[in-house]
């Protein structure tokens, strides 16, 4: 049976990011934050609307459309990022 230390990876052997990629990665992630606190707020106002169910459901639909679009940008940053860290790792 192995211990909870042995199934974790070592710090020891963690290497840490390098000094560009840190604010990188930081400020990739605010701004996914950002976008989702954003769309998850104004998806609340829809839902507490009075608009009949049929408009609400389309401006639902709209809004996920706008969320993914403003997301994407960061993702594909965020992604090509992942692929340099691992790059730096290998």
């Amino acid at each position: 049976m192995t211990t909870e230390s042995e199934r974790l990876p070592s710090r020891a052997n963690a290497r840490p990011y390098t000094p560009e990629i840190t604010p990188m990665l930081q400020s990739l992630l605010a701004a996914l934050a950002d976008i989702d606190l954003a769309y998850e707020s104004d998806l609340e106002v829809i839902q507490n609307s009075a608009i009949d169910g049929v408009l609400k459901q389309r401006a639902i639909e709209n809004l996920q459309q706008q969320h993914r679009e403003r997301r994407k940008p960061s993702v594909r940053q965020l992604t090509a990022l992942q692929h340099r860290i691992q790059a730096i790792a290998a």
